[in-house]
C-alpha cells in the first residue's frame, strides 16, 4: 500500500499547493500551522504566504523534503502544507441566505454521486468564480472536502458554501417548495441548455460521467437538459460541462 493510500486512514485534515494555502488564508479560514520545506525557493507566492501567515499569527514549521512528504495526502504539495481543522460544512439554509443577502436568485449546483475529488474541486473553483451561491453532495458515496478536492479547486473550496445531505431527493423536494426550479444536465435530453431561463432561481444537478443523474432524482427535475455536441465524443468531462452551463447562466445573469 503506498504512502498515498495510508494517507486516507489519517485524521490530520491538509490543505496541500502553494495556490490553495494561499487562497485559504486569504478566505480567513483557520489554520492551525503551516510545514514547509525548508529549502523551497522564495518566490512571491510564497513571500505572500509567509507574510500573511505573519500577520495572522499562524505557525511555520520548516522541515525536510523527507518529513514534508511524510505529511503529505497527496503528491502535489509543492512543498508546502497547511493544517487545518476538520472541514466546517454549510446548510442548505445557509446558502439560501447567502443569495438573499446579495438580493439575488439563488443559483446552486447539486452533485449526484460524483466521486472524483478533481471534479469535485474543479466545479467548485468555477462556483466561485463564476460568482455563484454553493455546492450540495450526499454525504455518502461523494467526493468531499478533501486535499485533493482543494487543490484541485486551487483554493477556491476555502470561499465556496457545501452542504452536506443525507437525501437528495428530499432536498430536491424541499427547494422546490421554496420556488427553485431543477435543472438537470443529461446529454440525451432534447432541451438546449441555451432554452432554460437562468434568471430564474435554480438548483442544477450534475451526475457522475459514468451513471449520469440518478433515477430518483432525475424524476425531480422540472427540466433536463442537454450540451450540443458536434464532434465525435459522446459527452464532456462533468466539470467541464458544469463551467459551460454556470457561465452561460453568469451571462444571462448579467444582461
Amino acid at each position: 500500500m503506498s504512502r498515498f493510500s495510508r494517507a486516507k486512514r489519517i485524521h490530520t485534515a491538509t490543505i496541500e499547493g502553494r495556490r490553495a494555502v494561499l487562497e485559504t488564508i486569504r478566505s480567513g479560514s483557520r489554520i492551525t500551522k503551516l510545514i514547509i520545506y525548508d529549502a523551497m525557493e522564495m518566490k512571491p507566492q510564497l513571500e505572500e504566504i509567509l507574510f500573511l501567515a505573519k500577520k495572522d499569527s499562524i505557525t511555520v514549521e520548516r522541515v525536510t523534503k523527507k518529513q514534508l512528504e511524510s505529511q503529505a495526502h497527496t503528491k502535489k504539495h509543492q512543498g508546502i502544507i497547511a493544517v487545518v481543522p476538520d472541514p466546517v460544512y454549510s446548510t442548505v439554509d445557509d446558502i439560501i441566505s447567502f443569495a438573499s443577502k446579495r438580493s439575488e436568485p439563488p443559483l446552486l449546483v447539486m452533485l449526484d454521486g460524483i466521486q472524483d475529488p478533481h471534479n469535485f474541486g474543479a466545479i467548485s473553483r468555477t462556483i466561485e468564480a463564476s460568482g455563484f451561491h454553493g455546492i450540495i453532495i450526499p454525504s455518502r458515496r461523494s467526493a468531499s472536502i478533501s486535499p485533493g478536492a482543494v487543490r484541485a479547486s486551487a483554493g477556491a473550496l476555502g470561499h465556496v458554501l457545501v452542504a452536506r445531505v443525507v437525501n437528495l431527493t428530499r432536498t430536491l423536494v424541499e427547494l422546490k417548495s421554496m420556488g427553485l426550479s431543477v435543472v438537470g444536465l443529461d446529454r440525451d435530453a432534447d432541451m438546449n441548455y441555451r432554452s432554460y431561463d437562468f434568471k430564474r432561481p435554480t438548483i442544477i444537478v450534475a451526475g457522475s460521467e459514468e451513471n449520469g443523474l440518478s433515477r430518483l432524482v432525475s424524476e425531480q427535475c422540472d427540466y433536463l437538459i442537454s450540451i450540443p455536441m458536434k464532434g465525435k465524443i459522446e459527452s464532456l468531462n462533468v466539470s467541464v460541462s458544469a463551467g459551460i452551463i454556470l457561465y452561460h447562466a453568469l451571462s444571462e445573469r448579467s444582461q
